[in-house]
């Protein structure tokens, strides 16, 4: 008997499983710092304002344009040109040219003297009346380096009046020279009268703007300063006994006017500093008071 084999059933294939991919996940890119992150506050809050690092180059901008926005610059300087170029052009048609004088370029000492009286005020000034009105507060927190502060205000200062004071001792050198008789003035005579006038007084100013941040006091500085000017004269001409006699004639050859008659060739006596000799003694002195002006103002408060 025949039996029937079941047919043999074949295993179907097992259905594919979906092969799941698995993504590698990248990982973000680390985020830049900030350019600010450095100026970054409390919190690490960032301005969106642009902020550049400041240098010496920024305090000289702003103290250029503190000293041309002041009223007290232009009355300064205006009155210490009508000085020294109204007075030496007076000084020049009074004289006539029927008169011979040597040195020629000497009559410009006058108007130089007392121009120089505005450049020392404005000198002070220039310091002494953000003391005053707390201005500079506001300086130093814009300018927090005091160092760079002076230093900007002494350059700025010290440019612009030995410019003006030179341009203006400049014209009246040229006047006496064309206007008045006498012989023709040699080659250092010339720069002597006009830019060691100019450099002489530009340095009383810078002594005026140290002794304005050592007394932060603007009628007290002046003060100061005009004695610096007058006063040592003054004295000589009432100390007249003959054991002084030393004493009065250090205070003749050393004094501010003494000096500056020596860059026209008309000193007061005919010892003491000769040729440019007065202008460095002065850039010593300057230097001193700069050097206690600096120190000054690093250790004490505003």
């Amino acid at each position: 008997m025949l039996q029937a084999q079941a047919p043999a059933h074949a295993q179907a294939p097992a259905p594919a499983q979906p092969q799941v991919q698995q993504h590698q996940h990248q990982q973000p890119p680390a985020p830049q710092p900030h350019p600010h992150q450095g100026f970054a506050g409390a919190g690490g809050y960032v301005s969106a304002i642009p902020v550049r690092r400041t240098h010496l180059g920024h305090a000289l901008l702003s103290e250029w344009t503190k000293i041309r926005s002041l009223r007290s610059t232009i009355w300064t300087l205006g009155v210490m040109l009508l000085l020294i170029v109204g007075i030496g052009l007076l000084a020049a048609l009074a004289a006539g040219s029927d008169r011979e004088l040597d040195p020629v370029l000497g009559l410009g000492f006058v108007g130089v003297l007392l121009g120089s009286l505005c450049v020392i005020t404005l000198g002070v000034l220039s310091i002494s009346s953000e003391y005053g009105t707390g201005m500079v507060r506001t300086t130093l927190t814009a300018c927090p380096s005091r160092v760079r502060m002076l230093t900007a205000k002494a350059i700025v200062f010290f440019t612009l009046a030995l410019v003006i004071t030179t341009v203006a001792t400049t014209v009246v050198a040229l006047l006496d020279s064309a206007m008045l008789n006498g012989p023709a003035p040699t080659g250092d005579q010339w720069v002597r009268a006009t830019l060691g006038a100019g450099l002489y007084v530009a340095l009383l100013g810078l002594l005026a703007l140290s002794v304005g941040t050592l007394l932060r006091h603007s009628a007290g500085a002046i003060s100061t300063m005009m004695g610096v000017v007058l006063l040592p004269m003054l004295l000589a001409l009432f100390l007249q006994g003959e054991s002084l006699k030393d004493v009065q004639q250090a205070l003749i050859e050393y004094s501010v006017p003494s000096a500056l008659a020596t860059l026209y060739d008309i000193p007061f006596l005919s010892t003491g500093p000769t040729g440019w000799t007065p202008v460095w003694i002065l850039a010593g002195v300057t230097a001193v008071a700069l050097g206690g002006a600096y120190a000054a103002l690093m250790q004490r408060d505003v």
